[in-house]
Parts: C-alpha cells; sequence; structure tokens
C-alpha cells in the first residue's frame, strides 16, 4: 500500500465512501436529534464528567474512536458482547452460540486460535483494569447493560488509556444512582430458551452519598445441543464526596457464569446437522463446561485540584474460579483446566491544562497470578491431577501525551507510551516433578504523533503516527511445547481521517467518521491448535505481517415532515481489511484467517416523535480463511431482521427478529496451519430468532 500525500487519499477516501453509503454524525454512532429541546443541566455523579465529556474528547482524538450509547443498543436485544460492538467499526465480534464466549478481533488483533484467550483489547471499567495483567480476557467480559455508555479507541487510539495491546481498548462507564430511576426492572426473553431479568435500586441520598444495585439472572438453552448457559449476577457501586473537590467511588461485582461448550463441527457434520454438539462435547462424552465465578472490588478517587488541574487514581482487584473440562480424547488424553486467576491493578492520571496545552500523565501498573492444576476427567468429572500450574504476569505503563491546539484550526498531538512486562510460566508434571518453565522481560517506548485540521466548524480531518507493541500473555507462552520465550508484537501504523456533519436539508442531516490505516507488524505472535493433540496450541511468532483497513460509521437523521414527527435514521458500520504475512519465506504474502475481508452492519429505522420505532437490519459478512495456507475458504453470508420498539419516560418495549429468512451460515470457527474437511472446526450461526423485552422505570 503506497501512502500519497494527505490531501489525496482524504479526498478520495471521503467521496468513494459517501458516495456509496449514508453517513454518521460526530463520530458518534447514535441518531442525531434536532428536535427543539429545553436545556436542563445534567445530573452528573461526583467524579464523572458524563457522555458528553466523552464525546468531545472523541473529536479532539486524531484516530479511529466510538462512541457506544448502551440505551441505543437497548433498543434490539443484547444477549452478548457481541450485540454491544455492533457498529463499531474495524471490530469483528461474535459469539458462536448467542452466550457470553465471544471472538473479539479489532483491527486484526487476535487473528490465531479465535477461541483461545481473546487478547489484543484491553477492557476497562471506569478507567480501570479489567482485562488480567498478561493482556488476556479469557474468562470474562464486561456485561455492557451494567455500563451507561463505553468508548472504544481502537489500535494505537488507546494510548491514552495507557493500553499496550495491538486492538486497542474499550472503557465501559458505569451506570450511577444519578444516571437511573430509584427502582427499574426489564424482562427479555426469546427463542432458544433465552430470558434475562435485571432490577435495580439506585438512591442519591443527599448531595455527598449515593449509591446502586442491580441483581440479574439469566438462562439460555441454546439452540445447538449442549449450549445451555446460565449467568446470575450482583453489580453495585457507590459515591461519597469526601469535600467540594474530591470524591470517590467503590465498586463491588459478583458473577457466577456456567456454560456449557458445544463445540466445533466437521462441514459434512454440519451438513448433516448443524445443532449438534461437537463429537466429544456432549454429556455423554467429554461433558465440555466453562463455568466461571468471578468477584470484583474496586475504588476510584477524583481531585478536581481547579479549573485547570484534575487527578484520577484508583485501584481494583478480582478474582475468577475456572472449572473448564475442554479435551476429551480417551485413553489418549484429557483435560480439565482447575484454575484461580487473581487480578490487581492501580492507575493513575493527572490532567493539567496550561495556557493552549493540555496534559496528561498516566499509569497503570497490573499482576496477574494463576495457580492451580490439569486434571484428568470423565463426563466432565474431574479426576486424577497431572499439572500443577502457577502463571505470574505483571504490566507497568507510562504516558504521557500533550494536546497543543497552536492555531485556531490546528490540533497537535504528542506523546510517548513506556512499558515495562515481565511474564513467567511454570508448570509441573506430576508424575516426574519435571518442571516446566518460560519466563522474559519486555521493554518498549513506543511515540505518537498526531495532527487534527478543522476544516471547518463541523468538519475535520486527522492523521497519527504511533508504534504498536504487545508482549505475549501467558496462555501463548504457556504452549506446552516450547522453552524459549516469544518475542513481543511490534510495529508503526499511519493512520489518516475525516469526521464531521452536514445539514441534508432543513431539519435533517447527515454525518461520518471514516479512519484508514496501514501498520508494519514484526513478530506478530500466532498460534494454532496441534492437529494431532487437539486442546495443544503451538504458538510462535511471524516475521513480517502487514494490517491495513478502511473504517467508516455512517448515518443520517432525514425528517419527514416540517415538524419532524416522522423520520428516517438510516445507521452503516462498514469495514474493510487487509491483513496478511510481508513476503514470509513459507507463506509468502498469504491472507492471515479469520477475520472476513469486508463486513457491513446496518439498520434503516423510521421513528415517531412519541416514541415508536421500526425497521429492518442487515448483515454482510465477506469470505474469510480458516487456516495459514488459505485453502478452507468459509463462504461470505447476508442476515436481514426486523426491530421496533416504543419508550417514554416510564416504559420500553422492544421486538426483534434476526436472521428473518433463516440463512445457514458459519459464525466462527478454529485455525489450522492447513485446514481440511475433517477438520472440526466450524461454528454454525443461529437460525432464525426472535426476543421481545421490557423495561418499567419508577
Amino acid at each position: 500500500m503506497s501512502l500519497t500525500p494527505l490531501n489525496r487519499p482524504l479526498s478520495k477516501l471521503a467521496v468513494a465512501c459517501l458516495m456509496a453509503m449514508s453517513a454518521q454524525a460526530y463520530a458518534e454512532h447514535g441518531n442525531l436529534k434536532l428536535e427543539q429541546i429545553e436545556v436542563t443541566a445534567e445530573a452528573v455523579a461526583p467524579g464523572n464528567f458524563g457522555i458528553e465529556a466523552d464525546k468531545q474528547e472523541i473529536r479532539q482524538t486524531p484516530g479511529g474512536v466510538s462512541l457506544i450509547d448502551i440505551e441505543q443498543v437497548t433498543e434490539g436485544q443484547v444477549a452478548s458482547f457481541e450485540d454491544a460492538l455492533r457498529y463499531v467499526p474495524g471490530v469483528w465480534a461474535v459469539s458462536p452460540t448467542g452466550t457470553d464466549s465471544v471472538f473479539l478481533s479489532s483491527r486484526g488483533s487476535n487473528l490465531d486460535a479465535t477461541d483461545y484467550d481473546t487478547n489484543g483489547v484491553k477492557l476497562l471499567q471506569d478507567g480501570l483494569p479489567v482485562t488480567a495483567a498478561d493482556g488476556n480476557n479469557h474468562n470474562r467480559f464486561i456485561d455492557p447493560l451494567s455500563a451507561k455508555y463505553a468508548v472504544f479507541a481502537r489500535g494505537a487510539n488507546a494510548m491514552k488509556y495507557g493500553a499496550s495491546t495491538l486492538g486497542g481498548a474499550v472503557n465501559f462507564i458505569s451506570q450511577t444512582a444519578y444516571d437511573v430511576s430509584p427502582l427499574s426492572l426489564s424482562v427479555s426473553s426469546g427463542s432458544y430458551g433465552e430470558s434475562l431479568t435485571r432490577m435495580t435500586a439506585a438512591q442519591v441520598f443527599n448531595d455527598n452519598v449515593d449509591g446502586l444495585v442491580t441483581i440479574e439472572n439469566k438462562e439460555r438453552d441454546g439452540f445447538r445441543d449442549h449450549s445451555r448457559h446460565t449467568r446470575s449476577g450482583i453489580y453495585a457501586n457507590g459515591g461519597l464526596r469526601l469535600s467540594e473537590n474530591v470524591s470517590t467511588r467503590f465498586y463491588f461485582t459478583k458473577l457466577d457464569s456456567d456454560e456449557e461448550l458445544a463445540g466445533s463441527l466437521t462441514r459434512a457434520q454440519v451438513r448433516e446437522d448443524r445443532d449438534q454438539a461437537g463429537i466429544n462435547n456432549d454429556r455423554d462424552a467429554g461433558h465440555f463446561q466453562l463455568d466461571v465465578d468471578t468477584w470484583r472490588i474496586a475504588n476510584k478517587t477524583t481531585w478536581e485540584i481547579d479549573n485547570n488541574r484534575r487527578l484520577e487514581f484508583g485501584v481494583s482487584y478480582e478474582e475468577q474460579e475456572l472449572f473448564h473440562p475442554i479435551v476429551y480424547s480417551p485413553p489418549f488424553f484429557t483435560l480439565l483446566i482447575d484454575n484461580r486467576q487473581r487480578n490487581l491493578g492501580t492507575m493513575v492520571r493527572y490532567h493539567h491544562k496550561v495556557g493552549n496545552h493540555d496534559w496528561l500523565l498516566g499509569i497503570n501498573y497490573g499482576v496477574s497470578w494463576v495457580d492451580g492444576g490439569n486434571y484428568n476427567h470423565v463426563y466432565g468429572d474431574k479426576t486424577d491431577k497431572w499439572q500443577i500450574n502457577d502463571n505470574d504476569a505483571d504490566t507497568l505503563e507510562l504516558v504521557v501525551l500533550d494536546r497543543w491546539q497552536f492555531a485556531e484550526e490546528w490540533t497537535l498531538f504528542a506523546g510517548a507510551q513506556a512499558v515495562r512486562a515481565n511474564r513467567e510460566v511454570r508448570s509441573t508434571t506430576v508424575s516426574s516433578s519435571a518442571v516446566r518453565q518460560v519466563e522474559d522481560d519486555y521493554n518498549r517506548i513506543n511515540p505518537r504523533v498526531g495532527l487534527i485540521y478543522q476544516w471547518s466548524q463541523d468538519t475535520s480531518v486527522y492523521t497519527n503516527l504511533s508504534s504498536l507493541y504487545e508482549p505475549p500473555t501467558t496462555y501463548q507462552l504457556d504452549d506446552g511445547a516450547s522453552t524459549e520465550a516469544l518475542d513481543a508484537m511490534q510495529g508503526e501504523v499511519f493512520e489518516v481521517g475525516t469526521r464531521g456533519h452536514k445539514a441534508l436539508a432543513e431539519n435533517s442531516q447527515w454525518g461520518w467518521d471514516i479512519s484508514a490505516y496501514y501498520a508494519q507488524l514484526d513478530n506478530e505472535i500466532l498460534s494454532v491448535e496441534d492437529p494431532a493433540a487437539p486442546g495443544t496450541f503451538l504458538t510462535s511468532n511471524a516475521d513480517k505481517t502487514i494490517h491495513a483497513g478502511i473504517e467508516a460509521l455512517l448515518s443520517a437523521d432525514i425528517a419527514l415532515s416540517e415538524d419532524r414527527y416522522h423520520r428516517l435514521t438510516p445507521l452503516m458500520s462498514m469495514t474493510w481489511n487487509r491483513f496478511r504475512f510481508d513476503d514470509d519465506d513459507a507463506l509468502g504474502d498469504n491472507t492471515l484467517p479469520a477475520a472476513p475481508k469486508f463486513s457491513l452492519k446496518g439498520e434503516m429505522l423510521y421513528r415517531h416523535k412519541n416514541g415508536f420505532y421500526i425497521g429492518p437490519t442487515m448483515d454482510y459478512v465477506g469470505e474469510r480463511y480458516a487456516d495459514f495456507a488459505n485453502s478452507y475458504k468459509i463462504d461470505d453470508y447476508t442476515l436481514f431482521g426486523l426491530k421496533s420498539g416504543w419508550s417514554n419516560q416510564n416504559f420500553k418495549v422492544f421486538a426483534e427478529v434476526r436472521n428473518l429468512f433463516e440463512r445457514d451460515y458459519i459464525a466462527s470457527h478454529g485455525v489450522r496451519a492447513v485446514a481440511s474437511e475433517s477438520d472440526a472446526i466450524l461454528n454454525p450461526g443461529a437460525p432464525l430468532s426472535a426476543y421481545v423485552g421490557i423495561e418499567y422505570r419508577m
């Protein structure tokens, strides 16, 4: 990919994309609301700065960042983390069976063993880490329904969070008592035994104290055999104003999730019965499961020193108990993982405005410990232990950023990130007491420079040049074969883009957020399942790879009547990817597997001023490969759906139908070095499904 001067690619990219589809406003996915409204002060929890502050932050970032409004997400069914990320361009998220287990990739992260540790994207809750210190999200994701909104900073644009990941970071902002009604109850249900019940109680006691508690229960039988999922949870937070300028907030989460794993199928098995479980997965064989019990406590304190200075700091601690029968091939090999993972994270952020400069100094430090063992099992019941696991990881991230508005239309964004990380994997074979240990340190300084030009009051263009860096996870080191540590992934990325909004006609607008990037990587970490030993993953560093793409988030708000009682709100997210090897000795310029080359998700909703909406949805996913040799191709597919709903101050109801024409398709798949027709690597997608829900707010 050749890079020409800035003005030419930007203009060509904008024209090509804008001629093809409708557009989006202000870089956030959402619909412009142009009605005349009464302006009132927004109630914001002490220490929080509200969604408008994050919208402004996005506009002042020279790169791809999306805001996810959970209120809009819940206009349809939210079955998993995948639904919250539906309109984030550049992100490929899919749940194989509609449960909490999700394959997640952003800008080409995690394109190897797609159902393994789900690394490459750092998850945060109110700026505090949920992802383990080594970068894995193996055991759980954040429940989007517990958040008010989220910000997804893709790739190197996540440096402001200190994230050292290829795919970036997503920060979920928790609901507080200032955001919700004193009491609310929501119930949704639908196909394949899915039901979700949530109750939230919240109270602002006075100007100094507030609290919120949410209790939930989720059940799902699943559209495939052996894919039942149950989850119960408690989400709570409480705030305390210690003085006029200092406030603190405490968080507590308790989750119990029990999930049966349906497993993958061969092509022949998909044709025979796409709803069946894998041959070793069901209760009569390995009874594969992913059962995780989690609790987490956290605290975040904010000190508004003055109008130009702010200090934020916090700490979080989480424990996860994992029970995971995952391999069953007697008498040769069975595997049940019974581990405890503990994560400790700390964060400090200092903001300082000086003249035309806006400084950010940040520190992240995280430590993770994994201890437990690997066991044999019979039908999912643990028997003898054959390996002792003891893995440690810590990561220190320091970031310094300056946003300098050196002219009326120009803003320079410059900074650097320093990363110091340690990974240690120790496994002991019980029968022989033999110890396998892999350990290494990783250090790097990553510079970043960006520029924003405010073309007009409602249009800006931007560019940035940044370093990328991601040390391996302990799961990647612990492949059971190598005694040599992996190198960290590293490289550089160049990005250009534009965002803005324009009037279509009186009372109507359209907008866009388009970015194009090109990254050259060294030592990308790739792993495949060993076909001779299912459940065992072989991991190595590739020499050189290329990650390039175009991301577009486009929408409009079109008035159908002068009084705006009737409107159309089209919304579309488009992603084009080119992830490949770069003149590899064995694989040449082959495409990396798992992510489709092109995907498009959209909706066209009619909205009435009384709160009613209805309209079709559409998903197109292009072809992708299931192996590094590019010999096994997964077909493209197009799905149509329909959703409708209505809301007022006290009630919110919705109904949604997905895969309206019952298209057979493959939702996700495993990865092989060279895949064959007999490999069980395919996860069929959900058939025709229908959901309804209602929420009452007191």
